[in-house]
């Protein structure tokens, strides 16, 4: 909004009181779900719209469909996936904490930070196989990479507690799905808090990963382990290195 001409006048000139532009942000957004939701739409056009500062009303709005003929198939793709607001729900853990497990955000990275301050070495050497410093797990450039991911080729899973006396909001676990090159495959991880261990909770992450796997029809789905560490034994064609793999 703010590099088009109007943007002044919205801001208030000549006595006026400013358009809420809150509000206008929020209508924008809702407009944008609006189409990525409802894929049938071909064109949707709001012309006027009426901003003032109490209230926002389309005036006029015309909305085109693709035709009939058109298959599910053939209807166009978004350029950036849309946050998949289906893999968000909430889940007890053994202790009684509950959880809401749901797609990473951009906004997530300084939970990020404070979940990997509570790793043991054992946890991060179980979940990388090498000791890799607090440091380089919580560079920047590292954590950008997972938060602000795209969806349609990684899906980064984290399990968020809020302490109802605080208020204050922390990552328990983070589950993950990247989606390989080549083949119709993916590689899929959990990592737990050392704190909030053996409550469920990195069995949890791992089946809602498998079942988005399923969603996102992929044919087979690998998790790298120590052999120390398997709590069953891998399926047929497992190497010795730990590595269990799993039909979707």
């Amino acid at each position: 909004m703010e590099q088009t001409k109007i943007y002044t006048a919205l801001r208030g000139v000549r006595g006026r009181k400013p358009v809420n532009l809150a509000a206008l942000e929020g209508l924008l957004v809702r407009f944008s779900q609006l189409v990525l939701e409802q894929r049938w739409i071909a064109e949707i056009d709001i012309n006027p719209l009426l901003a003032s500062p109490e209230r926002l009303i389309a005036l006029d709005a015309r909305i085109v469909l693709h035709a009939p003929g058109v298959t599910p198939e053939q209807l166009p793709k978004a350029a950036i996936r849309p946050y998949p607001l289906r893999y968000v729900s909430n889940w007890t853990m053994k202790d009684g904490n509950v959880v809401t497990i749901r797609p990473i955000r951009p906004e997530d990275e300084p939970l990020m930070v404070k979940f990997h301050e509570t790793l043991s070495d054992r946890s991060v050497y179980l979940r990388y196989f090498s000791s890799l410093s607090l440091s380089r797990r919580v560079a920047h450039e590292r954590l950008l990479r997972i938060c602000f991911g795209d969806y349609d080729r990684e899906m980064v899973l984290v399990a968020e507690h809020t302490d109802a006396a605080t208020g204050d909001r922390r990552i328990f676990g983070v589950g993950r799905m990247t989606k390989l090159h080549v083949g119709n495959e993916a590689e899929v991880a959990a990592l737990v808090s050392d704190q909030y261990q053996k409550q469920g909770l990195g069995f949890e992450l791992l089946r809602r990963i498998v079942d988005i796997a399923r969603d996102e029809k992929l044919a087979l789905a690998s998790a790298e382990m120590l052999p120390t560490t398997m709590a069953c034994k891998p399926s047929s064609g497992a190497s010795d290195f730990g590595l269990s793999r799993m039909k979707i």
